[in-house]
């Protein structure tokens, strides 16, 4: 039987679901459900099977990696995000999925390829917003909030800059959020505010790998095995 008992989605919208090992699932859950879509809290890593989309949330990054491996998500990830699942990692989700780090721990899982820098605007105290222009998002400048946030130092092959944050007199102007495919990462915190338009965009990946062929057809193969 399912885990999902059904609720996570309509026969018309994508599966989403959202990592609920740490961090603030809960918020992602809730501007999902602003737009229409049923999102289900992911603890299990059977679960992923079942889900075209994954959040991976802000949080502690160290802990979140820790958790991914104790529970066995990583292999069961990395499978999925292959075969199409569309991924989004905000804040600590964006350390967690990146290629490699500018600081020794932790070790990211590589699914996105991009060098990542982590809490480099400063501590909690350090907390601020900022209006950004973001590719892919129509109407106004949105409204991000950054805690702790990391933000992108490199980025490989086919990997799109989004948004980046202007400049200011003590620091350059730093990519915050990129996609490659259906792989999405963003620095700031889309859950915190009332601007449901980057979920928007993560149910639009969503929906293209629940419509994918190729996809449909590797998860009938593993099923059968």
């Amino acid at each position: 039987m399912s885990s999902l008992n059904g609720d996570g989605a309509t026969p018309q919208q994508p599966r989403i679901g959202v990592l609920a090992l740490q961090g603030d699932f809960a918020e992602h859950i809730h501007m999902l459900s602003e737009i229409g879509i049923t999102a289900v809290e992911v603890r299990k890593v059977q679960q992923l099977s079942e889900i075209d989309g994954l959040i991976i949330p802000g949080g502690e990054s160290t802990t979140i990696v820790k958790l991914l491996g104790m529970f066995d998500f990583v292999d069961e990830l990395r499978s999925q995000v292959e075969s199409g699942m569309a991924l989004w990692g905000t804040c600590a989700g964006m350390i967690v999925i990146a290629r490699e780090l500018a600081d020794p721990y932790p070790t990211p899982l590589n699914l996105l390829d991009i060098r990542v820098a982590r809490n480099y605007f400063g501590r909690q105290v350090d907390s601020f917003e900022s209006e950004l222009e973001i590719d892919g998002v129509e109407g106004d400048h949105m409204r991000a909030v950054f805690i702790r946030a990391p933000i992108v130092i490199d980025t490989g092959i086919g990997v799109e800059i989004l948004a980046r944050v202007p400049a200011t007199d003590d620091r350059p102007e730093q990519a915050v959020a990129v996609k490659k495919g259906r792989v999405l990462a963003t620095s700031f915190h889309p859950e915190l505010t009332r601007d449901t338009r980057m979920h928007s965009l993560f149910v639009e990946l969503a929906e293209e790998a629940r419509s994918d062929s190729v996809r449909r057809s590797t998860e009938e193969t593993r099923s059968i095995v």
